[in-house]
């Protein structure tokens, strides 16, 4: 499950990567737009600017903005940056794996087998989703509602 944190960060890059210019937002802007708290949302940009996905321009048309074209951000790698892992478990985890203090064959656990599954399932998505694709089908929901699906490759 998402935590707010990455919802909001989610939100905020997809604002980003659907303005036509892509001219800089700035976070007052970007936090009423989006429903967010503003102290909230400058900590989450920060951290998206410190791991190269957003860059910052300070003074008269300044703010926050993509630091390289949105179909080079994948929602996995943002994901990673703001909540950690996408696994479930830290068993199932490839990038921050650790072994279970309480199960004695990891091999043969099941609830471990099954989170990998889930693990590597979202990671089929979210890898290869990247903020243009998302952005896109946001404005496809808009115009024809929920009924419009999102085709993954």
């Amino acid at each position: 499950m998402l935590n707010k944190k990455t919802k909001y960060g989610l939100k905020a890059l997809l604002k980003l990567a659907s303005s036509p210019d892509q001219t800089p937002m700035h976070v007052a802007d970007l936090a009423s737009g989006e429903g967010i708290p503003k102290k909230f949302l400058e900590a989450i940009l920060l951290e998206l600017k410190n791991h190269g996905i957003l860059h910052s321009k300070k003074g008269r048309g300044g703010g926050y903005q993509l630091s390289r074209p949105s179909h080079t951000v994948m929602l996995g790698d943002v994901i990673r940056i703001l909540s950690g892992p996408l696994a479930p478990i830290r068993c199932a985890s490839e990038t921050r794996y650790r072994r279970c203090e309480d199960c004695p064959r990891e091999d043969i656990c099941g609830v471990r087998a099954i989170m990998k599954e889930v693990r590597d399932s979202a990671a089929r998505i979210l890898d290869r989703t990247s903020l243009a694709a998302a952005a896109a089908h946001v404005e496809l929901v808009k115009t024809n509602g929920f009924q419009a699906h999102m085709y993954y490759i």
